[in-house]
């Protein structure tokens, strides 16, 4: 098998919040148009009219998409200060209701919303994906079963969902709590076969479910328009070099597995039972709690586990030149993750005496501040 190019390529999901209020904008008029007339396809808009999607163009590595998610970063924050706004990359904002936000006038969110109903109303969330260059359609149906197992681990130092609608949902991903509730979500299922997929996603889109599948959302998946695996489970970081920490890990993961797959060895798989309950301590407890190593059977801190994960990995952040970015995990460790810090600026803003909504327009003001920490 030829090697793969292991490329790599991020989206990241914005929110736009008036800087004087800290609320979510209902309408930017003409800030689309701008941004589009300076990115052209490296943005988009999203469901709601208050988000904001960007992609970076097929990167070599992380150092690469250093550069290209600086200038989309700075892009988008000019543009939007003009308007008297500011992005913000975090998975929820803290105060806003999802009921007063409009959704996108496009044929594709009006389908949407007409399809899915009461449930994609509330979809008042953002993500970041990942994807890795991977030619082959075999091997990436077969990295996608074994890297399966370490999606729980990205999910815990990705987490900056902890608020929302003004309160403390006591989870460190409240992102998942809403995106689960639509279908074609979750873990991926176990496939054995390119072939298997494809009829999997026949079976849909020939009775018309779904037109083609990009409208199947697994924390995992095949692109429906690239030749990559695409990483879903991450929630939007607000520093971007934590960004590139999590696209590093993946990268390497994924040289990693097709490594051990040269030498006729591959990552012990487990049932989607088992890796749930991994998904879940990541999404109620962040980095807080642990992870199951179901070699060891225990609970091992995700402090211990990144450390291996960096040691195991080290060889391929070597091969791909991101060995300061896989490291860079670490930080999120040592100093919290997006949820922790969040949640600080609350607390602080608590023994202020602040009031509950102060609290919050606190928290989405360190929010942008960290947008443009790492620029």
């Amino acid at each position: 098998m030829t090697e793969p190019s292991f490329t790599i390529g991020v989206e990241e999901e914005y929110l736009l919040v008036d800087t004087s209020t800290f609320e979510l904008v209902k309408t930017p008029t003409k800030l689309m148009e701008e941004a589009e007339a300076e990115l052209g396809g490296q943005v988009s808009p999203e469901y709601l009219q208050c988000q904001i999607e960007i992609g970076t163009k097929v990167c070599s590595g992380t150092q690469q998409a250093r550069d290209e998610l600086r200038r989309l970063r700075s892009v988008i924050a000019t543009v939007a200060m003009r308007h008297g706004l500011a992005p913000i990359a975090a998975s929820c904002h803290p105060f806003a209701d999802w009921k007063d936000q409009p959704h996108t006038d496009k044929v594709r969110y009006n389908q949407l919303r007409q399809d899915l109903g009461g449930v994609v109303r509330r979809m008042l969330i953002c993500g970041m994906h990942v994807h890795v260059g991977l030619e082959s359609q075999a091997l990436r149906i077969d990295l996608m079963n074994q890297m399966s197992y370490f999606l729980p681990h990205l999910l815990a130092l990705s987490t900056s969902s902890p608020f929302w609608q003004g309160e403390d949902t006591g989870l460190a991903s409240y992102r998942l709590s809403i995106f689960d509730n639509l279908p074609r979500t979750g873990l991926p299922p176990r496939i054995d076969s390119w072939g298997e997929y494809e009829r999997s996603v026949h079976a849909l889109t020939d009775v018309g479910v779904i037109e083609d599948s990009s409208k199947i959302w697994w924390d995992l998946r095949p692109s429906a328009q690239y030749p990559t695996l695409e990483t879903r489970i991450c929630d939007v970081q607000p520093r971007l070099n934590h960004t590139l920490s999590l696209a590093a890990a993946i990268q390497c993961l994924s040289r990693m597995l097709y490594r051990l797959r040269v030498n006729n060895q591959r990552w012990r798989t487990y049932e989607n039972f088992l890796i749930s309950e991994n998904r879940w301590r990541a999404q109620r407890y962040g980095i807080s709690n642990g992870l199951i190593d179901f070699g060891r059977g225990e609970i091992v801190q995700v402090s211990d586990l990144v450390d291996e994960l960096i040691e195991m990995l080290m060889q391929d952040a070597e091969a791909l030149d991101c060995v300061d970015d896989l490291i860079g995990l670490r930080d999120i460790v040592e100093n919290g993750n997006s949820a922790d810090r969040q949640r600080q600026v609350a607390h602080k803003a608590q023994d202020q005496g602040k009031s509950q909504s102060d609290q919050m327009r606190m928290v989405v003001s360190h929010l942008i501040q960290e947008f443009s920490t790492d620029l």
